[in-house]
């Protein structure tokens, strides 16, 4: 399959090979058929029919597989086998396919592959007239001297034209005029347009002659390019310079800048060219007015250079001289007048100045200077003059002389300086000032005492604080500056003479802070006042005073203190609670006291331990020791209390007492050894322990009898005199004071208000209310100076 297809585009490639090789050897044999048209046919157009030239029938076309071929890689040309028109594929132009030769051929060949034959042909393409004259240059310019004489011929460049033949460029026309007529010249190239002159030419009259040059083409209709002709007539130097007026008279402000156009200047000359130029120069001028002007040569401006016054020189005459190319020349005079303005400003100077003054004198001379200004009339008056708002004046002196003033005695403290601004104003249009910045200071005298931030300081320092303590501060400053400043720091003397203040705190002299030189103990002193002195270093040196007061802050450094029961060593105190007692008897109270103040002396109570917890309780707040519950048989007889008493500080400090209570039948039963004592002999020896619990029995058992017995009668004897001092719902019953003394079970002194009920029998007493009197020796004034907080913690019934 692949070596036949190899064979077959073989074989065409040969045909192709030798087609070429036919083809050339036609060219030469043959006479091309020569077929034509016409130039810009559109696409499709018919040229011919090639079936007679081909000696072919229509049928035989596509059979031969009859085509166009041509040079070059366009195919301009298309073949149709269905008619065998020969047609066009695009438009032809002749000027781009063949410019300028004529004729325009383009050849072609007609080919048949079966059996290869082909069939040369040419085609001949027609110009149409499709393209006007067109000159190269729009504008063609001729300069022509006025001098040359009449029937002198110009040559002008001749137009262009694509078409060719009778479409190409015919003949020149040219507009109508009183100068030039149009000659017509035949060359190899084609016609060639001259101009004659027919008349002489004035530049002054007429500078500039505009024509108008048409060419014309042979066509149908006939196309035309035209062109302009600009002729300038030159000039010859027959006129001289003259000026626009021969005198100028201009005026200029003498503060007018360099460089400003002080005037121009103008000369006319009728001829142009070189002798049309005009130069300007000064004439006969003096070496200030080249100092001072300068003019341009070629446009007449006159440029100041230097600057003017008015007080020197009031005006300039100038002479100005213009001259063309060819040597003629002409002059005219500029007068400049110079005009007075205010251009100067006044000027301020300082004969005398004294910036450093001292505070609080009396209309004290600052400075002294003088005014001027160089121009006159009203520009040269002036007014001197200082902000309103300050404390000095100006008083004028001798002509133009001021003198600045103090208006009123000065305070540094407010304002320790001023910026003093003198301005001096002329009285010209537009007005002038020079201001003039001076600045006074204002030197202190010490005039102001120390003043502290406070008149009273009140400083706070816990207890036990260390030695050499800061404690606070005291602050004063002063007004005034340098030495008249400084500020120093001692004590006064204490109001009282009684208080220790050198040993209690000092101060720093330099910056006023406050030392505890030993440690303070707020028991011993709460609070203290002293005073400070603060002292400048000015001459005279001024002082002032402030009171500080020092508050100690109490620290929780003392532990509550037992006041009952005591603790001084000696026997313990046993208290004795009747079996007979109801839930809520009060056993005892447990009195503390605390040297520390507030909360740091709040005192609270708890029950520690107890021979049988739930028996009795202690009351927080006042320390009353109560049963809590009925007593019975079963309950032991001895009962040891720990009562701890704790402070409300932080951290807490507290203390404990131990209580002995004796559960009892009657007052009359013997004393009973305390529990330790009691288990020691127990220890010892049993038989004695069972001995003496059975003598304690009987002898316990006889004293109550015998208490009962005289309680019975005693109460029927008083029973009518002590209606009115026991009472209860049951009944009036006498009563008595029943003391028991420290020879009994108890260690102190009380006394105890008995009632018996009536009808209760001989064994059932009501404990109303201890009387101690003098309470451990103490007065209740003595508790309540001890400790202020006893008071809350313990009441007196």
């Amino acid at each position: 399959m692949e070596a036949g297809e190899g064979k077959e585009r073989f074989l065409k490639q040969r045909q192709v090979l030798i087609f070429f090789v036919l083809l050339g050897i036609a060219q030469v044999a043959s006479k091309p058929k020569q077929y034509s048209v016409a130039e810009e046919m559109e696409s499709g157009s018919f040229v011919a029919n090639l079936l007679k030239d081909l000696g072919l029938e229509v049928n035989d076309l596509a059979a031969r597989g009859a085509r166009v071929v041509s040079k070059g890689k366009k195919t301009r040309l298309q073949f149709d086998r269905q008619t065998g028109n020969l047609l066009l594929n695009e438009k032809l132009d002749r000027e781009e396919l063949c410019g300028l030769a004529e004729p325009c051929v383009l050849p072609f060949q007609v080919l048949l592959e079966n059996p290869l034959q082909f069939f040369q042909a040419e085609l001949w393409i027609r110009d149409i007239n499709d393209h006007s004259p067109v000159f190269l240059d729009k504008e063609i310019l001729l300069k022509i001297s006025e001098s040359i004489t009449p029937g002198t011929t110009f040559l002008i460049e001749r137009a262009q034209d694509l078409d060719v033949g009778s479409n190409s460029l015919q003949s020149y026309t040219v507009s109508p005029n009183s100068h030039f007529h149009l000659k017509l010249q035949d060359s190899s190239d084609g016609i060639l347009p001259q101009l004659v002159l027919d008349k002489a030419l004035d530049r002054e009259e007429q500078a500039e002659i505009r024509l108008t040059l048409t060419a014309l083409d042979g066509g149908t209709p006939p196309r035309s390019g035209t062109a302009l002709v600009r002729i300038e007539v030159l000039d010859i130097n027959d006129n001289a310079p003259e000026f626009a007026k021969l005198l100028y008279e201009v005026k200029v402000l003498e503060n007018s800048p360099i460089g400003f156009q002080v005037a121009v200047v103008s000369a006319r000359d009728l001829d142009i060219g070189t002798y049309g130029e005009i130069s300007y120069v000064f004439s006969q001028a003096s070496e200030d007015i080249r100092k001072t002007f300068q003019i341009n040569a070629k446009s007449g401006e006159l440029i100041l250079t230097q600057k003017l016054d008015f007080e020197s020189i009031q005006s300039y005459t100038l002479n100005i001289q213009a001259t063309d190319g060819g040597g003629l020349s002409g002059s005219c005079m500029v007068f400049v007048q110079v005009m007075d303005l205010n251009d100067n400003p006044p000027e301020l100077t300082m004969s005398t100045l004294i910036d450093h003054i001292p505070e609080n004198l009396q209309e004290t001379i600052i400075a002294v200077l003088s005014v001027s200004d160089p121009d006159s009339g009203d520009n040269g008056r002036m007014v001197c003059s200082i902000e309103d708002d300050l404390p000095f004046f100006l008083k004028p002196s001798v002509e133009n002389f001021y003198t600045l003033l103090t208006n009123t005695p000065l305070d540094r403290e407010t304002k320790s300086e001023y910026n003093i601004t003198i301005t001096v104003t002329d009285l010209g249009t537009p007005r002038l000032k020079t201001q003039h910045n001076i600045t006074v200071t204002v030197s202190d005298v010490n005039d102001n005492a120390p003043a502290f931030s406070q008149t009273t300081y009140t400083l706070r320092v816990r207890e036990n604080n260390s030695p050499a303590l800061h404690i606070g501060s005291v602050s004063a400053t002063d007004r005034d500056s340098g030495a008249n400043a400084q500020v120093t720091y001692s004590l006064l003397p204490p109001a009282d003479p009684q208080l220790p203040l050198a040993s209690l705190v000092s101060v720093n002299a330099d910056n006023g802070q406050l030392f505890a030189l030993r440690s303070l103990d707020y028991e011993a002193l709460q609070a203290f006042e002293f005073g400070v002195r603060a002292a400048d270093r000015g001459s005279p040196a001024l002082s002032s005073q402030a009171r500080v007061r020092v508050l100690v802050l109490d620290d929780n450094d003392n532990a509550p203190f037992v006041l009952y029961p005591p603790q001084n060593g000696s026997a313990p105190c046993t208290e004795l609670v009747p079996r007979a007692a109801e839930a809520g008897y009060l056993v005892t109270k447990v009195v503390a006291v605390d040297g520390d103040s507030g909360q740091n002396a709040w005192l609270s109570y708890q029950l520690l331990k107890a021979t049988e917890p739930g028996l009795f309780g202690v009351w927080a707040h006042n320390g009353e020791v109560r049963t809590a519950r009925l007593l019975s048989e079963r309950d032991a007889v001895k009962h040891r209390l720990v009562v701890l008493v704790r402070d409300n500080g932080e951290p807490p400090r507290s203390a404990s007492v131990t209580l002995h209570v004796l559960l009892v039948d009657g007052f009359s039963q013997p004393y009973l050894p305390l529990p330790e004592v009691a288990a020691a002999e127990a220890r010892a020896d049993p038989l004695t322990v069972y001995l003496v619990v059975a003598l304690a029995s009987v002898s316990s058992l006889f004293l109550f009898s015998v208490l009962v017995f005289v309680a019975v009668r005693l109460c029927r004897r008083s029973r009518a005199a002590s209606a009115g001092r026991c009472s209860g719902p049951e009944g009036h019953f006498p009563g008595h004071l029943v003391d028991v003394s420290g020879t009994g079970t108890l260690s102190q002194s009380y006394q105890y208000e008995v009632c018996l009920t009536e009808g209760s029998g001989t064994n059932e007493f009501k404990f109303l209310k201890p009387i101690l009197p003098n309470f451990l020796g103490l007065g209740e004034e003595r508790v309540h100076e001890a400790n202020p907080s006893f008071r809350n913690s313990f009441k007196f019934s």
